[in-house]
């Protein structure tokens, strides 16, 4: 399907024909009209499926012809990190290039200039708050942020944020929000915990399930089974046989503790290793995602924070330590690797105790009718056609393609 079929605003069109996007994923075909419509929607998809695009095309649609308050907040976008919510914001920039709406970023970070401007959005009212929650929740408890106006109210990868214990932070959040609003929320995953949280702050959703992807064949996937004591060793000796293409490698581990421990040992045999895990502060995280960026950190040892929402395209080898509980953690994981159509490499190290897991994933790797095989991770396809306007079910409010409407708000 084109984004040329969907009733998306003409604004929003001139976006996708500036950035050549003309071909709906599959994500995108199935929950933008549910959007436009104003169900509710709970969305199974993963990173790379264009799941941002399938929220945020129609939200500016919809802020564009359904009755507003320009002067508040008119909708919340949940993340769980601060960068998937720049990712989002950075999105929000392009799509809505040719749109009067303004957005504001709330995140954590050491940045006091970034506070002033999260408070200012947050105060004069930008029309799309893209947050995470903790960040928020502090905003709401020092300032008086009035939320009456919301009217949309979006939760991206809403696994991810109750697995790092945001429940309590999101329904806080909820109680203030004015009952009369649309839900959506996207997850990779659709654990029960999902399910409840969809049950108490949703009304009759509309599913939208897209089967998890396979790892692209660009990734050449290994294993090895090897005795938990003996996995050091093992890194070891694959460090050693690769060494001259040790840059940028990621390690996973599944715990913090694990990964903390992990990076110690490597540090002590010369390894140039740096921990990435939820206990770091915002702005060591930060500095650690550049060093690793510019080729300054030879190996990160991460726990799934890194697995989605990170985007290095030239990350050669891909290791999971541990065995990832879930299929769908596998497919992120070694998702690392292989990017911008580059190839890579994924080594799983497989215990003893691990062979429940480890027997899951193959299940789903070589189940033939079980997932679809994921395409390249763009909000949408590239053009490949003539672009036909003819018959959009939206009219256009007469802004040309030079700029904005005259008065309209800047984006924050």
């Amino acid at each position: 399907m084109y984004f040329d079929e969907l009733a998306l605003s003409d604004e929003v069109l001139d976006a996708l024909w500036d950035m050549h996007f003309d071909v709906c994923t599959p994500v995108q075909e199935k929950a933008i009209p549910e959007i436009l419509a104003g169900h509710d929607v709970i969305a199974c998809a993963q990173t790379g499926t264009g799941k941002t695009a399938a929220y945020i095309l129609p939200l500016l649609t919809n802020l564009a012809f359904d009755d507003h308050d320009p002067d508040k907040l008119n909708a919340i976008i949940m993340a769980p990190t601060r960068e998937l919510a720049q990712q989002i914001d950075q999105q929000m920039e392009g799509f809505g290039f040719y749109v009067p709406f303004s957005s504001v970023a709330i995140y954590g970070g050491k940045d006091n200039g970034a506070w002033g401007t999260q408070v200012t959005g947050l105060q004069r009212g930008a029309d799309v708050v893209i947050a995470t929650p903790g960040r928020l929740l502090s905003q709401m408890n020092i300032y008086d942020v009035d939320f009456s106006g919301v009217k949309y109210f979006i939760l991206d990868e809403a696994d991810r944020m109750l697995d790092m214990g945001f429940y309590d932070d999101i329904m806080t959040i909820v109680r203030k929000l004015p009952k009369d609003r649309q839900t959506i929320m996207f997850s990779a995953t659709m654990p029960d915990n999902i399910r409840r949280m969809a049950k108490a702050i949703m009304h009759d959703p509309v599913e939208v399930q897209i089967a998890v992807s396979r790892p692209p064949e660009t990734i050449k996937q290994m294993h090895a089974f090897v005795d938990e004591n003996k996995k050091v060793e093992f890194l070891l000796s694959t460090f050693n046989f690769q060494f001259s293409t040790l840059k940028k490698v990621i390690i996973f581990a599944g715990k913090k503790q694990r990964v903390k421990d992990l990076t110690r040992t490597l540090r002590s045999l010369k390894i140039d290793a740096h921990a990435m895990h939820s206990d770091l502060e915002q702005h060591e995280r930060d500095q650690v995602m550049l060093d690793f960026r510019n080729g300054k950190i030879d190996v990160l040892v991460a726990t799934d924070v890194v697995s989605r929402g990170i985007d290095v395209t030239d990350v050669p080898l891909v290791i999971n330590y541990d065995v990832p509980h879930d299929p769908e953690d596998y497919v992120h994981r070694i998702g690392r690797t292989a990017r911008a159509e580059n190839s890579g490499e994924a080594m799983t190290l497989v215990s003893p105790d691990d062979m429940h897991y480890w027997k899951r994933i193959e299940r789903f790797l070589t189940d033939d009718g079980s997932a679809t095989r994921s395409g390249k991770g763009y909000s949408g396809g590239s053009r490949h056609s003539s672009r036909n306007r003819g018959g959009h079910p939206h009219r256009s409010k007469g802004r040309g393609r030079g700029g904005h409407q005259a008065g309209s708000k800047p984006r924050s």
